[in-house]
């Protein structure tokens, strides 16, 4: 209890100090300074002892601003305090003030006529100037305070946008994973199926390209290189499949490969040109997949098949709208996927990005 108890005059004390800022101590002192010089032709005083009377003034009222500011009371509003402290402070430290020029002698101020008149004149001053500059101040730390909570407010809603895009992309990845895999498992039934001496070779394939690519689908840090490296491994895959009806290139530059990329993205293409382009084919294909960077720093990853083509119900399944979701999720409208016709015959799928 000792300990709480101490504790809380020291947290205030605290927060005094933090409140009665440099800034607004030197405030003070040059309003002071301002405000001897504009009343020194009406005082027989010397300057200095005018001025040095409105300093001490000054700084009283800022103290008593300060601690009124750090006051809570459910009554009256902090600002109503503020004011009524600045109202009570300013004759009372006008007051004090003459009383070293009194010798301590109490009531001797307002005998003698000229440090009456005196009193009167510096205390009216205040009462007029400090109230504004009072309501000024708190006027300003008002909207101080409106702009820190809007940029708190901002913040906090930025983050919780960034947690909603990472549960998006988790989500994303969780849908496509599943797809990726149960494709290829199908392919591998259809071997499996069909009696093809060729299926323990390609299970053996899938299982050890599964042990190398799974750990690293869901790699937040994922680039264009990486993606570059699952799909020859898936390619090659595919090639055992396939072997006389599948040729493929892998063009990606190491400058262009260290960009980040999504993972699965380009596979995805990959996997998409196999199935609705190469694979209807008679005569199967060629898959290029090649990555370049333009003069203004716009990269480009593309994916082209010389396969059947554009068909109908084709190139619209679930991987490209989830791909186009997780592009949006990654690069916002930085980026954009667009399939066109290759000629003579297949397709050109093109993802364009400006890294930020």
């Amino acid at each position: 209890m000792n300990a709480a108890s101490d504790a809380a005059p020291a947290r205030g004390f605290d927060r005094f100090v933090t409140a009665l800022s440099l800034r607004r101590v030197a405030i003070a002192m040059a309003l002071a300074t301002l405000a001897a010089a504009a009343l020194n032709p009406l005082f027989v005083t010397p300057f200095t002892v005018l001025l040095g009377r409105l300093l001490v003034i000054a700084l009283l009222l800022l103290l008593a601003f300060t601690a009124a500011g750090l006051t809570e009371l459910r009554w009256a509003p902090r600002w109503l305090l503020q004011v009524i402290a600045i109202v009570v402070t300013a004759p009372l430290a006008t007051y004090l003030v003459y009383l070293p020029a009194v010798q301590g002698q109490v009531f001797e101020v307002l005998r003698h006529e000229g440090r009456l008149s005196g009193f009167i004149l510096i205390t009216s001053t205040v009462l007029v100037v400090a109230p504004l500059l009072a309501l000024g101040a708190l006027y300003r730390e008002r909207d101080a305070q409106a702009r820190n909570q809007a940029l708190s407010f901002e913040l906090e809603r930025a983050r919780l946008e960034k947690q909603a895009l990472d549960a998006r992309l988790k989500l994303l990845h969780a849908q496509i994973e599943p797809h990726f895999l149960f494709n290829t498992l199908a392919n591998v039934q259809q071997l499996v199926e069909a009696g093809s001496p060729q299926a323990p070779r390609v299970l053996a394939s899938l299982i050890a390209y599964l042990r190398a690519a799974m750990p690293r689908l869901a790699d937040e840090g994922a680039t264009l290189a990486n993606e570059a490296t699952l799909v020859r491994a898936y390619l090659e895959l595919m090639l055992m499949r396939m072997p006389d009806r599948l040729r493929y290139r892998v063009d990606v530059p190491d400058d262009v490969g260290a960009a980040r990329f999504p993972a699965m993205a380009l596979l995805t293409l990959v996997e998409n040109a196999v199935r609705h382009g190469v694979d209807p084919s008679e005569e199967g294909g060629e898959i290029r997949v090649q990555a370049t960077r333009s003069a203004d720093g716009t990269l480009q990853a593309s994916v082209a098949d010389t396969g059947v083509g554009l068909r109908e119900g084709s190139w619209q399944g679930t991987g490209l709208a989830n791909l186009r979701e997780r592009l949006a999720a990654f690069y916002g409208n930085a980026a954009r996927l667009e399939l066109a016709e290759n000629t003579p015959h297949g397709v050109v799928a093109t993802i364009t990005w400006k890294p930020a």
